[in-house]
C-alpha cells in the first residue's frame, strides 16, 4: 500500500485492503470528488485519474509534488536545503534534538526542538503564499500533519511532535514512483461543478469519501444536511447514466446516526468496513463509530 505523503489523520490508507476487493476489476478513469490526501487513487489502478478537491491549498501540493514526478531527487535536494535552512531537526539525515531535550521532554521533543523554525518557517510562508514548497514543509511538520488557516487567511497550525524521517522520505519517493507514468489531471472545484464537466463513460468509476455529516472535524465544518442530500441525489444521477460509483461515509459516530445516508444506501450495495475514524482531540481510534462503503454494482 502507498502512503500519501500527506499524512491525512484518518485517510484511507489503512482502509485500501479492504475497499480494494470491492472496487471494479477493471476501471478506465478513476475519479474523485473529494481526493485529499489521495491514499484512495495511489492504490487504485487505472488508466486515468481525475483528482479534485475544493481546498486550493491541497491540490497545490498535489500538483507541486507532481511537478517532481520525473525529478524526485531535485525535489529531496530542495526540501532538505529548506529543512537546513531554518535548522529543523530531520531525523532521515540523523539532524535530532540534543539528548537533553530528548530525556527532558520524552514525547515532545521533537515539538520543543522545532518550534521557533517552525514558527519563522510559518512567518516567511505567510508573507508570501505561492510559496508551495514551504507550505508542504509546514505540512510534514506541523501539529497532525493539517493545514489549516485562519480568518485572515495566515497559515495558523502549531508545530507537531513530528519530523522529516524516514517514513516521509518513503512516502514521497512511492507517491513519485506511482504518478510518473500515470495520467493525472487535478481539480479545485465544487465538486458538484467538478462531475457536471465530466463527459461519463461507462468504464468510469467516481469514488466519493466525502466531508463526514456526523463528525465534527476542520474538514467537515462546511457540510451540512443539503450538502448531503445533494450528494445523493447527484450519485443517483450517475446511477440512472449507468455509471458505477462508491462512496464511504460514517453511519454512527459518538451516538449520532447519519439518518440521511442510512436511508439514501438501502437502495444500493452496502459493506461494513473496519472504521479509522480517529479523534482530532487525542489520536485515537472511535470505538463506536461505524463507517460503510456504498456501490452501486
Amino acid at each position: 500500500m502507498i502512503r500519501s505523503p500527506l499524512f491525512y489523520v484518518g485517510d484511507k490508507y489503512k482502509l485500501m485492503e479492504e475497499l480494494q476487493k470491492l472496487f471494479p476489476k477493471k476501471i478506465d478513469r478513476f475519479i474523485e470528488p473529494f481526493v485529499g490526501g489521495g491514499s484512495a487513487f495511489l492504490n487504485t489502478q487505472a488508466n486515468v485519474y481525475l483528482l479534485n478537491d475544493i481546498d486550493q491549498n491541497i491540490i497545490k501540493i498535489h500538483k507541486f509534488l507532481l511537478s517532481f514526478a520525473n525529478q524526485p531527487n531535485k525535489l529531496f535536494d530542495d526540501i532538505f536545503a529548506m529543512i537546513n535552512s531554518y535548522d529543523l531537526s530531520c531525523s532521515y539525515l540523523g539532524k535530532t534534538a540534543p539528548d537533553d531535550m530528548k530525556k527532558m521532554y520524552i514525547k515532545t521533543y521533537y515539538a520543543k526542538f522545532n518550534k521557533q523554525s517552525y514558527q519563522n518557517l510559518k512567518n516567511d510562508f505567510n508573507k508570501n503564499k505561492n510559496q508551495i514548497l514551504l507550505l508542504y514543509i509546514l505540512l510534514i511538520y506541523g501539529f497532525n500533519h493539517m493545514i489549516r488557516f485562519n480568518k485572515l487567511g495566515d497559515f495558523n497550525l502549531p508545530v507537531g511532535n513530528v519530523d522529516f524521517n524516514k517514513n516521509v522520505y518513503k512516502a514521497i519517493n512511492d507517491y513519485l514512483n506511482f504518478i510518473k507514468d500515470k495520467k493525472c489531471e487535478f481539480f479545485s472545484q465544487d465538486y458538484c461543478d467538478f462531475l457536471n464537466k465530466i463527459d461519463f463513460r461507462k468504464s468510469d468509476f467516481v469514488y466519493c469519501d466525502p466531508p463526514y455529516l456526523i463528525s465534527n472535524s476542520q474538514y467537515c465544518k462546511n457540510w451540512n444536511e443539503m450538502s448531503e442530500i445533494l450528494l445523493y441525489q447527484k450519485l443517483d444521477e450517475l446511477d440512472k447514466k449507468n455509471i458505477k460509483f462508491g462512496i464511504t461515509n460514517l453511519l454512527h459516530h459518538k451516538g449520532k446516526t447519519n439518518t440521511i445516508f442510512e436511508k439514501w444506501s438501502q437502495k444500493y450495495k452496502i459493506y461494513n468496513i473496519k472504521s479509522n475514524y480517529i479523534s482530532f482531540n487525542d489520536n485515537t481510534i472511535k470505538a463506536d463509530s461505524k463507517e460503510l462503503f456504498v456501490i452501486n454494482l
